[in-house]
């Protein structure tokens, strides 16, 4: 497989590489690897959720409902409380 990333990329890249002393394709295989469990961990999260949503275990709130306890919750934490 080829990746074709920008030259800043690369750059970036190159410069890791000659800190570490890692050939620069594998970190690229290391940041493939780690960031692909990431997505597959949010995927499981998300299906989770929605069975949960689908199944009647738990129960949205609207939006502004969610905006209003997250103003709340950071008022609470900058007034110390």
């Amino acid at each position: 497989m080829e990746v074709r990333v920008t030259s800043e990329t690369a750059k970036k890249l190159d410069d890791l590489a000659t800190s570490s002393g890692r050939a620069p394709k594998d970190i690229v295989e290391d940041a493939l690897v780690g960031y692909l469990q990431e997505v597959t961990a949010v995927r499981k999260t998300l299906d989770s959720r929605y069975d949960d949503l689908k199944g009647g275990r738990v129960k949205p709130i609207d939006g502004e409902e969610a905006f209003r306890r997250l103003r709340e919750k950071s008022d609470r934490r900058r007034s110390g409380g």
